[in-house]
């Protein structure tokens, strides 16, 4: 397919497209089953539009419909095309190359004629988005109006049993559209409109409750290629494979000067209120994006391991020098390797290198600025940047996310004023943000960490308390939640667990993790969004301006499958690893993993895992085939990488 600049030029130059010299193209609408052509004349005439109307039947059949012939002769003295004996299942065949972009679709209550039930339906809707996507602009819209329950979106009220309704929304994602917009369809406020074809005959359908569902195109699943990143070590070049997983998210570059990312502008605004109270210095200098050696702890499944190429793994000597020697990122070249099949095996990461990982923190780097010689004592320094932890699939656990981390000296002894000081300016500063974005209430308390079981804390606040210990939790919670918990964490405070030479100063370290609170303060709901490729996210977010972020894709299809297996003899199942690996077969659609049964042979010892996985999309379209692809690659992948049996 051509690009869309190329085949808009071709659109506007298109014969009969309406055009005329020195003016702006027109709009083309196409109208699809219309049965007296009475909404086709309603919307004939309107400035800067061409309507093309069409029928399946034949001129013949439709004239003998109330008002058909009058409308006819209306819509063509208006200059508006009208075609006949015309298959919504197949319009590519119905239009010339230069007449086929339309800019909009409608079709008003499709149906298959006479007693057709819900499978037909679904069947015909599935052929009519398929076949509108081959005549439709790149940017163009499809509108579908349906009976009240039809469509089965939550939109319907009442809203049909999912078996018994037309399931749009899911059809329209096998052909690559996603809903965009519903709304009401308010026959009576259409003049002269009049609605017929009931089961084939010259009778209205119930409009009552009707709904207009509007598509647009998504955005295609993007299977990313193996990636190496090429990075300097002691003046040398080596190079690793990044974790395919992370391969669409590791060098995006959201916190870059150029960047409108709604998690940089959450940066840029706490650190210009921050300054205001504070003496405040950026540390600009590139930090490394690989440790070294063990993290205490911190399980190993929890960590990206990497492994370097290995003709070209440092000396014993290098690697001795720890931190100060940590593979920088500072120069960094990407390159695409399509022979290789992507994977690093689990087992083989865990166990023949533990030398380098990708950062799960940047606390070491905080933790180097207080030791500097440089270091002044009550300036607030700054540090940002990503970090990977490879965790479970749940709604808000990330494997990778933007931390904000702040470093400050102290005399002994003020550091509880100091930390309420600080955690008072990053309150003003969140509030202040929020305030511009929604009315809904926003609640920052500074809680002991010593009041929170494990089992209440988030995924990003447990890991933070296994790295070393906390003293406080920063917790956000809204007043839309409807819940009365503790909040969902988005920051922690420590203080040094050492103390400077000489010194009667105490460090205190500050942790923000920037992409949930973007969410929070954005109503962002799911973090996928956050690093969609799709231009509909950004554009809601002006260069410098936080806004209420609305969803492009409305109620996008959910589809479960069961995976069983038995685990290998005496050896421990990795959970987070299974999880890991149903990340990336389906590129980040999976959205739950539940263990629905389990069972041990008696005779053999054997074990047996029987997991449920729910497929979503939020922002592409995904279809049944699709997904029921990705879970026979998860099938063989995780037999190939985690040396489990499918059952």
């Amino acid at each position: 397919m051509p690009p869309a600049g190329d085949r808009r030029k071709r659109h506007e130059a298109a014969p009969g497209s309406g055009r005329r010299a020195g003016m702006e193209p027109v709009r083309r609408i196409l109208l699809i089953g219309e049965g007296n052509f009475s909404f086709a004349a309603s919307l004939c005439g309107a400035e800067g539009t061409h309507v093309v109307a069409t029928c399946y039947g034949s001129e013949e059949e439709v004239s003998g419909c109330g008002g058909a012939a009058e409308n006819i002769q209306r819509l063509r003295e208006k200059g508006a095309e009208v075609m006949f004996s015309v298959d919504c299942t197949k319009l590519k065949d119905c239009f010339l190359p230069g007449k086929r972009e339309f800019d909009c679709i409608h079709f008003n209550f499709p149906h298959c004629g006479r007693k057709a039930g819900v499978v037909k339906n679904r069947e015909l809707l599935a052929h009519f988005f398929h076949s509108s996507a081959e005549v439709l602009s790149e940017e163009g819209e499809v509108h579908v109006a349906l009976c009240n329950g039809q469509g089965g979106t939550p939109a319907d009220q009442p809203r049909r049993e999912w078996h018994n309704s037309w399931q749009i929304v899911a059809v329209a994602a096998g052909a690559g559209f996603i809903l965009s917009n519903v709304h009401p369809f308010k026959a009576e406020t259409i003049h002269g409109y009049k609605c017929t074809g009931y089961r084939s005959q010259d009778k209205s359908f119930c409009v009552e409750g009707a709904l207009n569902h509007v598509f647009k195109r998504s955005m295609p699943l993007s299977y990313f290629k193996p990636m190496s990143c090429e990075i300097e070590l002691e003046n040398r070049k080596v190079s690793f494979q990044v974790p395919q997983v992370l391969v669409d998210k590791i060098n995006r570059g959201f916190l870059e000067p150029n960047s409108n990312h709604p998690v940089r502008t959450v940066k840029e605004k706490l650190t210009a209120e921050l300054c205001q109270a504070f003496p405040l210095q950026n540390i600009d200098s590139c930090l490394p994006l690989l440790h070294q050696g063990q993290l205490n702890g911190v399980c190993d499944s929890n960590i990206f391991w990497i492994i370097l190429n290995p003709e070209e793994t440092p000396s014993t000597e290098e690697m001795s020098n720890g931190l100060a020697n940590a593979v920088s990122f500072h120069h960094v070249d990407f390159c695409r390797d399509a022979d290789k099949n992507g994977w690093v095996d689990v087992q083989e990461g865990c166990h023949i290198s533990k030398q380098y990982y990708l950062r799960p923190s940047l606390l070491p780097y905080a933790q180097a600025v207080g030791q500097r010689g440089a270091f002044l004592p009550e300036t607030l320094y700054v540090l940002s940047g990503l970090v990977f932890r490879r965790c479970f699939i749940t709604p808000h656990s990330m494997p990778v996310f933007h931390e904000m981390f702040f470093v400050s000296a102290i005399n002994r002894g003020t550091e509880k004023s100091y930390i309420q000081m600080l955690v008072d300016n990053i309150k003003t500063s969140i509030h202040s943000l929020h305030q511009t974005v929604s009315s809904f209430k926003l609640s920052i308390s500074l809680q002991e960490a010593m009041s929170f079981e494990t089992t209440e804390l988030n995924d990003f606040a447990a890991f933070e308390t296994r790295l070393s210990k906390i003293q406080y939790l920063i917790c956000v919670e809204t007043d839309t939640s409807g819940s009365h918990d503790k909040g969902s964490c988005v920051g922690v405070i420590r203080t040094a667990h050492y103390e400077l030479v000489g010194s009667e100063l105490v460090i205190v370290f500050a942790s923000l993790n920037l992409d949930l609170l973007a969410m929070l303060i954005c109503g962002i709901c799911d973090w996928r969004m956050l690093w969609t490729s799709d231009n509909r996210f950004l554009h809601q977010f002006p260069r410098g301006e936080l806004r209420l972020f609305k969803s492009f894709s409305l109620y996008p299809p959910s589809y479960v499958h069961d995976v069983s297996f038995w685990v290998p003899d005496g050896e421990q199942f990795d959970e987070v690893a299974f999880h890991t690996i149903a990340r990336q077969v389906s590129c980040e659609t999976v959205t739950s993993i539940q263990l629905i049964d389990s069972f041990q042979q008696s005779e053999t010892g054997r074990r047996s895992f029987c997991y449920r996985l729910t497929f979503q999309s939020c922002d592409k379209a995904l279809s049944r085939q699709l997904v029921a692809e990705m879970q026979l690659l998860l099938r063989k992948e995780i037999n190939q990488h985690l040396g489990v049996t499918v059952r």
